[in-house]
């Protein structure tokens, strides 16, 4: 396992350093991991990556080449560095399960712990969360559209980095794909690879009808033909076909064939009537060629006559929504037992914080199992599920809305406590199953891929009463 410690923005160390110097490192701050606006404009995001802040966690610590790193900065004191070679985390991390659907200003991932320990983190737990969220988000989009189609993740090339490909691909799963074209991804987290051949293969022998006997000869049980290098319809299908039809005499059965270039509607509906016309109704038709979520939309819409999909620059960038932009705020400090709750407040009305220790309740329909909206609290309230439940919206006040038949279930739940990982990890195909059983307990008009309706996210009376308290407090010194 990679040590991540550095893996983090100087400016935690010098404010870690100033804390040090000020007596305060081992008083307690509380943090909230939260993004204010979904992937690509969408109803909904699927969190990503829980597991990997687990590891980044247990294994924090500073070696002595670290120690001796940042001596040569010639920023910090050596007090300082002293303390930090047994430096570890000994906090709380309440965290939802990865998988999870969650939504703008909400908080995924709650940190308690001493200044030094809640400071430093910030920046590895954005990096592994934000990333992996994205993607698991965009194949979760695509995968909606694709509905029971396969869908490939093939990035590893276009990816930013190994990093991304490798955990790219992980997030791909975990957002609905069923397999990767990365080898490494698929040892690491044991998920199904996938792949075939690529152009390559074919220019490198003298004909193209010897290419595919010969890898058919070699996989005569997993025979999946590339048939777009020279000609569709006029070489490639052709040719497939020839060879299929000497495979089934020898007692094997083709899989499919894969069209990675032209007009792929069009193409895709004659390669079909041909493949059925020889006999081959079983075969199945793959489609690359930078896919994603609109353009499925349209292929499908087309009548398009494709199985499978292999998708890959669109997917592992994220292409039209590069970043999540998910932060990490300081919601209130402990001092002597007492929780004093802190607040952002910005100019921006968007960016102002849900100040406090906090949880996160999800409203469930008890007769259909859908989900209602989700409420944001103070970790002390109670839900009394045996009375009416009224809510409202955190800016239109007089919007509100009273549930009766229904039951909550707690997001955030224990990560870490006491410094020690108190969550059994569970396998990436584990928790991609996860993500489909939390999408379907959603409305259709919040799945929507353009212009859905945002899911409802309100505060309890309490908080709301709090944050409008100090958003009036600091006004008044303001304007004095």
């Amino acid at each position: 396992m990679r040590n991540l410690t550095l893996l983090t923005d100087l400016y935690q160390l010098t404010m870690m350093n100033g804390y040090f110097n000020e007596n305060t490192h081992e008083e307690t701050m509380i943090f909230d991991v939260f993004f204010r606006q979904n992937p690509s404009r969408g109803g909904y995001t699927v969190v990503c990556g829980i597991n990997e802040v687990i590891d980044y966690i247990e294994n924090l610590h500073f070696e002595e080449e670290d120690i001796a790193y940042l001596r040569s900065l010639n920023t910090f004191d050596d007090a300082f560095l002293d303390y930090l070679k047994n430096f570890k985390f000994t906090g709380e991390i309440y965290a939802v399960e990865e998988g999870s659907v969650m939504f703008p200003n909400e908080p995924l991932l709650r940190v308690k712990a001493k200044a030094v320990e809640a400071q430093f983190i910030e920046t590895a737990i954005l990096c592994i969360i934000n990333f992996q969220s994205l993607i698991a988000t965009k194949s979760s989009r695509i995968c909606q559209v694709a509905k029971d189609d396969v869908v490939m993740e093939f990035g590893l090339r276009r990816s930013q980095g190994p990093d991304a490909g490798i955990y790219g691909a992980k997030a791909a799963i975990v957002g609905g794909a069923q397999g990767t074209s990365n080898v490494l991804t698929g040892k690491l987290f044991n998920v199904p690879v996938m792949g075939t051949h690529a152009h390559s293969w074919i220019q490198k022998f003298d004909s193209e009808i010897e290419a595919f006997r010969s890898y058919a000869k070699t996989y005569p049980d997993k025979t999946i033909l590339l048939i777009d290098t020279y000609d569709t319809l006029e070489s490639g299908l052709p040719n497939a076909i020839t060879v299929f039809k000497e495979m089934r005499k020898a007692g094997h059965e083709p899989l499919g064939v894969r069209i990675d270039s032209g007009d792929l509607e069009y193409l895709s509906k004659e390669v079909r009537k041909r493949l059925d016309e020889a006999g081959f109704e079983n075969v199945k038709i793959t489609a690359s060629n930078d896919l994603d979520e609109y353009t499925l939309i349209d292929l499908k819409l087309q009548g398009a006559k494709i199985d499978s999909w292999g998708i890959g620059t669109k997917l592992i960038t994220s292409s039209d929504w590069p970043s999540l932009g998910g932060v990490y705020k300081l919601v209130a400090v402990e001092k002597d037992g007492v929780i004093k709750p802190k607040i952002k407040i910005s100019e921006s009305p968007e960016k102002i914080t849900n100040p406090g220790y906090k949880k996160i309740i999800r409203i469930y329909n008890k007769e259909n199992n859908k989900a209602e909206a989700d409420l944001i609290m103070l970790n002390h309230e109670i839900v009394d599920t045996s009375k009416p439940l009224t809510i409202f919206h955190p800016v239109y006040t007089w919007k509100r809305k009273t549930y009766k038949n229904y039951y909550i279930k707690e997001l955030l739940q224990p990560l870490f406590v006491d410094g020690k990982c108190v969550r059994k990890k569970k396998t990436v195909l584990e928790y991609r199953d996860y993500a489909f059983s939390e999408k379907n307990s959603l409305w259709p008009q919040y799945l929507r891929l353009s212009n859905p309706e945002p899911y409802k996210v309100d505060l309890s009376e309490e908080l709301w009463n709090i944050k409008n308290t100090l958003i009036n407090k600091k006004r008044h010194r303001r304007d004095v």
